[in-house]
C-alpha cells in the first residue's frame, strides 16, 4: 500500500492519448528480410561470439579487431544468402486496443471503443524497494496507462515478431555436416534479426499503425538508444518480470496461430528468434526495474492473476524477497 501511495502520478487532466489509425489485430506475413537490416544491432551479436567491443568500433579494436572483421564478413555473406535465397521466414503480429487501469497495478484491455468488454486484464509488478539515490515513485507500468476513474480513453498494443521460421532446418543441415561454425551462425543472425524486426515495427507503430510520432526521424544508433517516444517492454524482463504474461499477451494476438510461435511450459518462445511486448505511447513512459518485491505483493500478485503464491514465486524466481 505504501508503495502504491509512492506511484507515478502523471496528469491525465491535460493529457490526451493518441488514438491508434486501425484497432484490433494485424498479421505482417513473409515480411521482407531486406527491409530489417538497416535496423541490426550488431554489438550483441558478437558479444555472441565472446567479443567484446560495440559496434562498429571493435571492427578497428587492437586486440580483437582482426577477428571481428573476419567474422563481420562471414556474417555479412551468410546475411546475403539467407536474404536472397528466402531461406529463412519472418511473421509478425501487433494489436491495438482500447485499456484503462484498473486496480492501481491492472490494464483492462477493451474489445472496442465502448469499453464495455475486457478482453484481457495484464497484471503489472510495482517497484516496492526504494534505492538509494533512486527516484522517489514506486513505479509499475500500469502507471503509463489512464487510470478508468480519470474518464480518459488510453490505449495499448501488444506485439511478438519472429525470424526464425526455417532456422533450425538449416542449422541442423549445417551440423549433419560437421560445420558447427555455420550453425551457430545461423541462430546468431536469426536473432538479430528478430530483434531488428521488433525495433524496425515498433518504429512503424509509431509512425504509422498508431502514429503518435509520424514525424520522427531517427537513425539507427537513435533507435538502440531508445531516444523514441514510448516504450515496448516485453514480459520476463525488468519492468515486467512475469513472464508468464505473455499466455495473455499470446492470447490477445493468437500469436501461435498467426505467427507459428508458441510458448513452452516456461513461457520461452519457439522458434528461439522471437520477440514479444507490449507498447505505450505515454511521452513519459520509461524502462525501470521493478527490483525484489514484498511477500504482500506476491499475495496480491497471486490473488489477481487467480493462482496460488507457491506457483508464483516459482514463475517469478529470484524477484521475490524471501528475507
Amino acid at each position: 500500500s505504501e508503495a502504491i501511495s509512492s506511484g507515478l502520478t502523471l496528469d491525465w487532466e491535460n493529457y490526451l492519448p493518441p488514438v491508434p489509425t486501425s484497432l484490433g489485430v494485424h498479421v505482417l506475413d513473409d515480411y521482407p528480410l531486406e527491409s530489417l537490416i538497416d535496423t541490426i544491432d550488431w554489438t550483441p551479436f558478437f558479444i555472441t561470439w565472446n567479443l567484446a567491443g560495440k559496434y562498429p568500433k571493435i571492427l578497428d579494436d587492437e586486440k580483437v579487431g582482426e577477428a571481428a572483421r573476419s567474422l563481420f564478413e562471414d556474417a555479412q555473406a551468410m546475411l546475403k544468402q539467407l536474404v536472397e535465397g528466402k531461406q529463412i521466414i519472418a511473421r509478425a503480429v501487433y494489436g491495438l486496443w482500447p485499456a484503462n487501469t484498473v486496480n492501481n497495478d491492472d490494464i483492462e484491455v477493451y474489445a472496442d471503443e465502448t469499453r464495455t468488454e475486457a478482453i484481457a486484464t495484464l497484471h503489472q509488478i510495482r517497484q516496492q524497494t526504494q534505492k538509494p539515490g533512486a527516484s522517489p515513485e514506486m513505479m509499475s507500468l500500469a502507471d503509463f496507462i489512464a487510470p478508468k476513474e480519470t474518464g480518459v480513453s488510453d490505449y495499448i498494443g501488444a506485439f511478438a515478431v519472429t525470424a526464425g521460421i526455417g532456422v533450425e532446418q538449416l542449422a541442423n543441415n549445417y551440423e549433419a555436416q560437421g560445420d558447427d561454425y555455420n550453425s551457430i551462425m545461423v541462430k546468431a543472425l536469426a536473432d538479430r534479426l528478430a530483434e531488428a524486426f521488433a525495433e524496425h515495427l515498433h518504429m512503424r507503430i509509431r509512425k504509422e499503425f498508431w502514429g503518435y510520432a509520424n514525424n520522427e526521424t531517427l537513425d539507427n544508433e537513435a533507435l538502440i538508444k531508445e531516444q523514441y517516444q514510448g516504450i515496448r517492454p516485453a514480459p520476463g524482463y525488468p519492468a515486467c518480470p512475469d513472464h508468464s504474461e505473455k499466455e495473455a499477451l499470446f492470447a490477445l494476438l493468437d500469436a501461435n496461430n498467426n505467427t507459428g510461435i508458441s510458448l513452452t511450459e516456461s513461457f520461452a518462445m519457439m522458434p528461439a528468434a522471437s520477440v514479444s511486448g507490449w507498447y505505450f505511447s505515454h511521452p513519459q513512459s520509461k524502462y525501470f526495474n521493478t527490483g525484489k518485491i514484498q511477500t504482500d505483493q506476491l499475495e496480491s500478485l497471486a490473488s489477481r492473476k487467480g493462482v496460488t503464491t507457491e506457483q508464483l514465486k516459482r514463475w517469478l524466481g529470484s524477484v521475490v524477497d524471501t528475507d
